[in-house]
């Protein structure tokens, strides 16, 4: 079991909170532990932090996993400094994306692999492919 850390942009209104869901589901259906802050730190909005606060506990997340698993469907700077973070502390980054999706040449050059994706649906499978 792989403890992976997912960086994705969410949005303020949780719009995007069952497409996060889904992501977080597959890992688990594979038999990884996941962790993402939305969900697992902020509890959808329950809790808030300063921004230091924030960075400090999302740095801690990532210093305790094994991957961080980027989805760059939708760009964000938190996504980037999340990158950059694991990238500096050499945990391995894969990068997911909608197909069709802009995955900067800076995200593949510190990415193990990149996968596009048609639907949420076609993530498990691909997990279940990918030797963590």
């Amino acid at each position: 079991m792989m403890k992976i850390f997912l960086s994705i942009k969410y949005h303020a209104d949780h719009s995007n909170r069952e497409f996060i869901e889904s992501i977080l589901t597959a890992f688990e259906s594979c038999g990884h532990s996941a962790t993402c802050i939305v969900r697992d730190v902020e509890h959808w909005g329950e809790i808030q932090f300063d921004a230091a606060e924030l960075m400090r506990r999302t740095f801690a997340a990532i210093d305790a996993s094994d991957w961080v698993v980027v989805d760059l469907t939708e760009k964000g700077v938190g996504v980037g400094i999340e990158a950059g973070y694991a990238h500096a502390n050499q945990i391995p980054i894969v990068t997911i994306a909608r197909r069709g999706a802009d995955v900067s040449t800076t995200l593949q050059g510190i990415s193990r692999t990149v996968f596009y994706y048609d639907d949420g649906k076609d993530l498990e499978q691909l997990f279940s492919q990918l030797s963590f």
